[in-house]
């Protein structure tokens, strides 16, 4: 008789997805408990918009010590260097060498900014031909609004009449440098307020790189039952790995993206290859929306330095050519196996993100987002939720895409006494 075929083991998806149906089969939320959870849900985002002044640093700080953990192991294990010691050569190793970059581009970043009412007039002569397409759109609606206000008996665009009381009416005016003034109060007390907090970032940052671990042995300790000391250290092991790893990962990869960029600049005959290049890196963090502006910088600084419009599209093609074969590509290869999450989800997550916190929310909702999956994972009433955030999985019946009750793997029921 031939041997028989043992089974393949399941695999993580596969696990997760029978954790999901168990939990969803035997949990039951009555209202109350439903409204109190949403509630605390939006106390808990009402807290990080009015707070994240403070709150804010200190994600980032986290975020940038799960980057930075793995060189901080290898300077404390393998070079024997004291953990305050380890920190701080890490923390000047890597602040210095994005001041140094920085610095470089500070100068050309100023000139360009310097230019920018001679870029608007230039922009505009060469995008003359597009005049008369937005003034039909314009006109349209113009047209659209003032139909939609007289059928509701209202009319926005005309001027309420003025009442002749007798009264006087007084204008006060501002001196000329008032505006000036404003503008620079502005940006002093902003860059006031960002050093404060990059300052808060760098302490923090320091702290946990020194200090972290024995947090983290202290927050094990006080957990009541050896499984809930198993679950801390696998939410702790299991964040710090694949975040971490996302992280590096994509610094890597974004990097290689901005010495392209910076590349087919400096053939292309661009002006301060090194600027745009360096705006290709940051841009890629973003998912979606920064490749997207990168394109629409590069078609403007296009249309600036080269005579005619369809010389202008030829940096911004060639940058989407290298986006779409880093993110279809290399990075789908590199992450799948070991990160991966719903595009919708993570789509979301950009959109609530950056408009909570700004840029810096936007560069931190991945990593947010597989924090949270991860937690949903080891809790186990927030295992289906952490299902759904998952990324595509891969179905071993692609005949039938849809997914149905059938389909489900057996899971035996604890009320039934013999599931067999």
């Amino acid at each position: 008789m031939p041997p028989e075929i043992e089974p393949a083991p399941p695999t993580y998806e596969e696990i997760q997805q029978e954790r999901a149906i168990e939990v969803m089969r035997h949990s039951r939320m009555d209202t109350r408990t439903a409204c109190l959870l949403l509630l605390s849900v939006l106390a808990v985002f009402y807290t990080l918009y009015f707070a994240s002044a403070i709150i804010l640093p200190m994600i980032l700080a986290l975020v940038v010590n799960l980057l930075l953990s793995t060189p901080m192991r290898f300077l404390h294990t393998r070079l024997h260097m004291p953990k305050p010691l380890a920190a701080l050569c890490l923390i000047l190793c890597v602040f210095g060498i994005a001041g140094a970059v920085g610095t470089a581009i500070s100068v050309p970043a100023t000139g360009w900014l310097e230019r920018a009412p001679d870029a608007l007039n230039t922009l505009r002569d060469r995008l003359a031909f597009l005049r008369g397409p937005f003034q039909l759109l314009t006109s349209a609606s113009d047209r659209i609004r003032n139909f939609m206000t007289i059928a509701g008996g209202r009319l926005d665009h005309a001027t309420p009449a003025m009442e002749t009381t007798g009264e006087h009416v007084i204008v006060v005016t501002s001196p000329g440098g008032g505006g000036l003034d404003r503008f620079s109060s502005s940006i002093l007390l902003g860059t006031q307020a960002f050093m404060g907090q990059f300052f808060t970032m760098i302490l923090m940052l320091f702290f946990l790189l020194a200090q972290g671990d024995s947090l983290l042995r202290r927050f094990v300790e006080i957990m009541p039952t050896f499984a809930d000391k198993r679950r801390t250290v696998q939410i702790a092991y299991q964040i710090e790995r694949n975040v971490s790893l996302y992280l590096a990962t994509i610094t890597i990869i974004n990097s290689l993206v901005g010495l392209v960029n910076m590349a087919q600049c400096w053939l292309l005959g661009l002006p301060n290859a090194l600027l745009w290049g360096v705006l290709a890196f940051l841009l890629n963090y973003i998912p979606i929306i920064g490749p997207m502006m990168g394109i629409i910088i590069y078609f403007l600084v296009g249309l600036f330095v080269y005579p005619s419009v369809w010389q202008a599209l030829l940096p911004p093609a060639i940058y989407l050519c290298i986006h779409l074969t880093e993110g279809e590509t290399i990075t789908p290869m590199v992450l799948a196996r070991r990160f991966t999450l719903n595009p919708v989800l993570v789509m979301a997550s950009l959109m609530f993100w950056d408009w909570l916190w700004g840029i810096f929310g936007a560069f931190l909702s991945v990593p947010l987002l597989a924090v949270f999956k991860i937690i949903c994972d080891h809790v186990e009433f927030l295992t289906p939720i952490g299902h759904i955030v998952g990324g595509p999985t891969r179905t071993t019946t692609p005949q039938n895409p849809l997914f149905t009750e059938d389909d489900a793997p057996s899971t035996p029921d604890r009320n039934d006494p013999d599931p067999d």
